[in-house]
C-alpha cells in the first residue's frame, strides 16, 4: 500500500485552485478504480499558502470590481474572462456566481491552519469550503463573520474560530509558507508536489496526475 503525500501551494481567491482541487479529487477517484490494487492506496493532501496580491485590502472588495480593475475597465474582457471561468467550473461541478468579495487572504490562511491542527481531513474540509462560500456563495475571504461560517461548516466549534482568528494564530506560519514558496521559485498557483519530488503545475487534466500516480507506483 502506499499513502500518496501531496502538498498543494493555494491561494483562497484563484478560481483555477478551486478547479484544480476538483480535478485533483476526480484524478485520485479514478486511479483507485482503474490501477491494479489502487483502491488500497490512500492519499494526504497538506494545503500551503501563497498570496497571489500581496497588496490586496484588508476589507474586502466586491470580485466583480476587482475584474473591472484587473481588465483595465475593460467590461468586454471582463465578461468574456468570467464567462470562460463559468464554462470550465461547469464541467467540474462548480457553479460560479462572483458574488463574493475578494481582498487580503492571510485570515483565510490562517483558518486552514487551524483545520491542519486538527488532521488532514479537516485542513481539507475548510479549504473546499472556503472555496465553495467564496466562489459559489456570497463569502467575503476578509470577513472574520465569513471565515467563521466556513468553520463551522467544516465542523469546527464558530468560538473557537473566532478565538482563532482575534489571537492571531498561525499568521507566522502562513507568512513562512508564503517565503518558501517564493524561494522554490513558485510564480503561480495551484502548484502540487507530489512525494516530495514529482511537480505539476496549474489546474491539469486528471490523466496528468494518474500518471504521475502511476509512475511512483512501478518505482515502488
Amino acid at each position: 500500500m502506499t499513502n500518496f503525500s501531496i502538498k498543494v501551494v493555494s491561494d483562497n481567491v484563484c478560481p483555477w485552485c478551486y478547479i484544480g482541487k476538483k480535478k485533483l479529487d476526480r484524478a485520485i477517484n479514478l486511479y483507485k478504480k482503474t490501477y491494479p490494487g489502487g483502491k488500497e492506496d490512500t492519499f494526504t493532501i497538506s494545503w500551503c499558502a501563497f498570496y497571489l496580491d500581496e497588496t490586496a485590502p484588508t476589507q474586502g472588495i466586491p470580485i466583480l470590481q476587482r475584474f473591472a480593475q484587473r481588465f483595465g475597465g475593460s467590461a468586454e474582457r471582463a465578461a468574456a474572462f468570467r464567462e470562460r471561468l463559468q464554462n470550465i467550473g461547469a464541467q467540474e461541478g462548480i457553479g460560479f456566481s462572483f458574488a463574493g468579495k475578494i481582498g487580503n487572504t492571510r485570515d483565510s490562511h490562517r483558518l486552514i491552519h487551524l483545520g491542519k491542527a486538527k488532521g488532514s481531513d479537516v485542513e481539507d474540509r475548510v479549504v473546499m469550503e472556503l472555496f465553495r462560500d467564496y466562489f459559489e456563495g456570497t463569502g467575503d475571504i476578509t470577513s472574520y463573520e465569513t471565515l467563521i461560517r466556513v468553520g463551522v461548516q467544516a465542523g469546527i466549534d464558530g468560538e473557537e474560530v473566532r478565538a482563532w482568528l482575534e489571537s492571531g494564530k498561525g499568521g507566522a506560519e502562513v507568512d513562512a509558507e508564503v517565503r518558501e514558496a517564493k524561494s522554490k521559485g513558485i510564480r503561480g498557483v495551484p502548484h502540487y508536489t507530489i512525494q516530495d519530488r514529482y511537480e505539476v503545475d496549474g489546474a491539469q487534466d486528471p490523466q496528468d496526475f494518474v500518471e504521475v500516480f502511476a509512475k511512483i507506483k512501478s518505482e515502488e
